[in-house]
């Protein structure tokens, strides 16, 4: 087995978490260190402190994978006497690279805010604040009918073909071949300057805007022509809907109070802030991991029965009363979910490459309650 490089896992995390999804601006991707970087472990942490980086060279870790980006803000200049310094010269010294997943790891499809739901038990949601909908093309591939089921495989492997709960979608039609190899050609089937008919198929399925040259890439790998014959047509029709949040229902109506324990137990946090009537009965849960609070009028809209969400400030809290929404703050730092959540993800897509993926145990809660 090669050696796994930054480059293998990052191309995994980016299937799972694409780019484009993230809000403009944000500082997502490599934040320190090297795409080709040789890479045996991996730890995924929500934020990049010195205790974080610590703990990463203590488990010989060669990459951090974070939620909060380490560089937010430009430098102007790495003083070794700074924190971030600090950080930036154990990194280099130690050879360990940093990515950051922030608002793309929250908007994707079993992202944050999917875990923070499932932590709390609701499994059927919808997305809050819509952001996109997925771009989707027809890939027609023209293939020898003995590498039906090989290209139909790569197909699916590689993120096409799926439709819903359903994988290898394809439709095929019959047809004849022909070509004539020439000069300096290798073909798989024929020979130099004779025309040859063979018989094949028209493999036709669906491919999302991210994965398409993935899935060409696949495609050519599993295909036995030197040259493989494909058309692309872009789709009137759009995927799945992106954006920022879910909403979803609680099994049963309870009061805010009870709510307010609920989340307390399930993000095992020492206290939360509530605003609203304590007594008031909810169903319809809205949550936005991190800081939502521009988001109240379109958790009011989509009918949120209460949002919760981190950092609430003192203003919005009057505006949320205002417009009869209660709110539930449990903290930012819920979103430390993603830490075993994600580790799990990627380690059962890299089964491929040779690495280990763990969780950080370092606790980045800056707030203490007494």
């Amino acid at each position: 087995m090669t050696q796994t490089t930054v480059k293998d896992v990052i191309r995994v995390l980016e299937d799972f978490a694409p780019p484009e999804l993230a809000f403009e601006g944000d500082r997502i991707g490599l934040h320190v260190g090297s795409m080709n970087a040789k890479v045996n472990k991996v730890m995924i942490a929500l934020d990049v402190l010195e205790e974080v980086v610590d703990e990463a060279i203590k488990k010989n870790v060669n990459l951090i994978i974070a939620h909060h980006p380490l560089i937010f803000k430009p430098l102007k200049s790495i003083d070794l006497n700074s924190d971030k310094g600090r950080i930036i010269q154990k990194l280099l010294q130690h050879q360990i690279s940093v990515y950051a997943a922030h608002t793309n790891l929250d908007i994707t499809s079993g992202g944050v805010n999917d875990m923070l739901m499932n932590q709390l038990g609701i499994e059927l949601t919808d997305v809050l604040v819509e952001t996109g909908e997925e771009k989707l093309y027809k890939l027609v591939v023209f293939t020898p009918e003995t590498h039906e089921n090989e290209l139909r495989d790569a197909l699916s492997e590689a993120g096409a073909g799926h439709i819903g709960d359903y994988s290898h979608c394809t439709f095929m039609t019959p047809g004849t071949g022909t070509f004539k190899p020439l000069i300096g050609t290798n073909p798989y089937i024929g020979s130099q300057g004779e025309l040859e008919r063979v018989s094949e198929v028209r493999m036709e399925t669906i491919a999302p805007e991210h994965l398409l040259k993935r899935v060409i890439h696949a495609a050519e790998e599993a295909h036995p022509y030197e040259e493989m014959a494909y058309d692309v047509y872009p789709e009137n029709i759009t995927g799945s809907k992106h954006g920022l949040g879910r909403i979803g229902e609680l099994e049963n109506k309870i009061t805010l109070k009870e709510l307010c324990q609920h989340v307390k137990q399930s993000f095992n946090v020492p206290f939360v802030r509530a605003v609203g009537d304590p007594n008031k009965k909810v169903k319809k849960v809205a949550i936005i991991g991190g800081d939502g609070n521009k988001f109240i009028n379109q958790a009011k809209i989509k009918g949120a029965d209460v949002l919760i969400t981190g950092d609430v400030y003192y203003h919005t809290a009057h505006d949320a009363l205002g417009i009869g929404l209660p709110m539930i703050d449990p903290g930012h730092h819920i979103e430390k979910v993603m830490k075993t959540e994600l580790a799990k993800i990627l380690q059962e897509k890299t089964t491929s490459l040779d690495v280990d993926i763990v969780s950080s145990e370092t606790v980045t809660e800056p707030f203490q309650v007494f």
